[in-house]
């Protein structure tokens, strides 16, 4: 939009722009998209001859505007991004007054001011230059025989030249990317093409500032590590991402070798990630912020389809989950079609898991559990790319082709344990099924899978990975709905020991190595690190506090019960 002509005591203004712009200071660190700077203003035809008395460090202040000082109160009437021209008539009775004037101006974003010396003005009053020298605020000379009607028109014209050129490559950009995103492309398309219009290096990270998709990077990546924009090779600098969300596009970053600019990605109020172009042989500019812009807008909106299309597919998947595991499909040929839609591969002997996080505080936490999914996805389908991993209910199932052995299985369990906390911040607790011969009896798997996790965490507590084989008489223990029976039955039969001082919980440790090594006291001794006589004192303690163990098997099935039982209620140290 052009502004021109006489605006009220201001007296005549003529700019183009946004209207009111940000403050010069909210402008350091960020490229400018509309204006050009004070620099390149001067080098116009009718400025030829100007010259810069003070504040040279302001130069780069960018300039959308002109306005010419008539009257004395003229801080009402100006804008941010301006360039003020006077003759200093309106101040030719109190020129001392210019000093201040020039830090209001200043304080009011404006780039710099032209005066025209002689007529009303011989010298510049004492201060003046010290003051636009600390504020970085441009002070010009102006030439005495050019008119401030010349200078208007020409830098005006170069302003509206500049934004028409950045409009035109703006459209270009816009439609390239968003055929991106019409076509079905992703953030690595988004890099690619970018970097092709910009000539320059693109990457693209998300949320976690790890990047995700990058075009011309070769040779850049060390450059951009000392210069600590990246952590390593693959990871944004924590102050880097933190400075392109609170600057938003156009935030500079790295003035030494390197010289980048960049964007957060966001939809709505969510941030997605950040994109980054570093400067090439070219050098950047505000046609440069504006592709950023668009590109990041871009970005978002694959972001936001990818997640709605993945959040039908999770939808869909989820159904035909609970389809399998209520034993709802019966003909494998439907289960064939409805698997392949998904990738699973289901007519194969499989194995079920059932992984659950540990949440922070009661009720759902739905980001947790697809942080999880997502995971376990990424240490599954590598290796099993046939597999379903499926967020159902606040824990994530996977149906993963059977290990060859029992051993094999219990490390898969183990490993997806592992990588899950790493991933969620928290413990993973993991049921495992047995092996079963095709879809058909994922009922089954599934409900053997959901029992082990519950009974892993009753014994062993958060983050317990349990195999439904290795449960024992823990599965009729978990049958039995009266808990307080069984925890009087515990107490009962380990009567002295039961409790939590030192001294009964390394007795009940004892007693659990002897009845697992069939009381052969040489091996629980080995298993405990104690000598021979010491167990032997420790037997005939038991013996005197619990009764005949070593003698009668029925009080040795008893004890063995109650230790079973008491990790429900109270849990005691790991075995070996």
């Amino acid at each position: 939009m052009q502004e021109t002509g006489a605006t009220g005591r201001g007296g005549a203004r003529g700019g183009v722009g946004r209207g009111i712009g940000p403050r010069a200071s909210e402008d350091r660190g960020r490229l400018d998209r509309q204006g050009l700077p004070v620099r390149q203003v001067l080098s116009a035809t009718s400025l030829a001859a100007a010259e810069v008395l003070a504040g040279r460090e302001g130069l780069e202040r960018p300039v959308e505007r002109l306005n010419v000082m008539e009257v004395p109160d003229i801080l009402p009437w100006v804008k941010p991004r301006e360039f003020l021209l006077t003759t200093a008539y309106p101040l030719r009775e109190d020129p001392e007054r210019l000093p201040g004037l020039v830090a209001q101006l200043a304080d009011r974003g404006l780039a710099g001011m032209g005066v025209k010396m002689g007529r009303y003005l011989d010298d510049l009053p004492s201060g003046l230059l010290d003051v636009a020298d600390e504020l970085a605020f441009p002070i010009v000379r102006l030439p005495d025989h050019v008119g401030f009607d010349d200078i208007l028109n020409e830098v005006l014209t170069e302003i509206l030249n500049r934004q028409a050129s950045v409009l035109a490559r703006s459209e270009e950009t816009h439609r390239a990317l968003l055929q991106i995103a019409l076509s079905g492309g992703g953030w690595p398309e988004i890099a690619r093409d970018l970097s092709e219009l910009l000539e320059s290096a693109v990457l693209l990270s998300d949320a976690d500032r790890t990047v995700q998709a990058a075009a011309g990077l070769d040779g850049l990546k060390g450059a951009l590590r000392d210069e600590g924009i990246l952590e390593g090779t693959t990871v944004l600098a924590t102050d880097i991402a933190a400075e392109l969300d609170r600057s938003g596009p156009g935030a500079e970053v790295g003035r030494g070798s390197v010289r980048a600019i960049g964007a957060p990605i966001r939809a709505g109020a969510r941030l997605h990630g950040r994109i980054l172009t570093v400067e090439g042989a070219r050098e950047l500019d505000a046609g440069d912020v504006i592709a950023l812009e668009n590109a990041a807008t871009v970005a978002a909106l694959v972001v936001t389809k990818e997640a709605a299309v993945a959040a039908v597919e999770s939808k869909y998947a989820a159904d035909f989950l609970h389809d399998l595991i209520a034993g709802r499909v019966a003909d494998e040929t439907d289960v064939a079609t409805r698997a392949s839609a998904l990738g699973w591969q289901l007519d194969r002997p499989l194995v079920t898991l059932v992984a659950a996080p540990e949440p922070s505080a009661p009720g759902p936490d739905d980001d947790l559990t697809e942080r999880t999914a997502a995971a376990l996805r990424t240490a599954v389908l590598p290796g099993d790319p046939g597999a379903a991993v499926v967020p159902l209910s606040g824990s994530v199932v996977v149906l993963a082709g059977a290990p060859d052995t029992a051993d094999e299985t219990r490390r898969l369990a183990s490993t997806l344990a592992s990588e899950g906390r790493e991933n969620a911040g928290r413990p993973i607790g993991i049921g495992v099924s047995r092996p079963v011969d095709g879809a058909l009896e994922l009922a089954t798997s599934y409900e053997q899978a959901e029992r082990a996790l519950r009974i892993g965490r009753e014994i062993a507590g958060a983050g317990a990975v349990a195999h439904f084989d290795d449960l024992g008489a823990d599965r009729l223990l978990s049958l039995i709905p009266d808990q307080e029976e069984l925890r009087a039955f515990a107490d009962e039969v380990l009567g002295p020991v039961a409790g939590e001082a030192p001294d009964d919980r390394e007795l009940r440790r004892t007693l659990l190595v002897l009845l697992e090594e069939h009381l052969n006291v040489a091996a629980s001794a080995r298993r405990l690190h104690v000598h021979y006589n010491t167990l032997r004192y420790r037997i005939d303690k038991l013996e005197r506090l619990l009764g005949p163990f070593t003698s009668d098997p029925r009080l040795r099935l008893d004890l063995q019960l109650g230790l079973r039982i008491l990790p429900r209620f109270r849990l005691v140290p790991p075995r070996d």
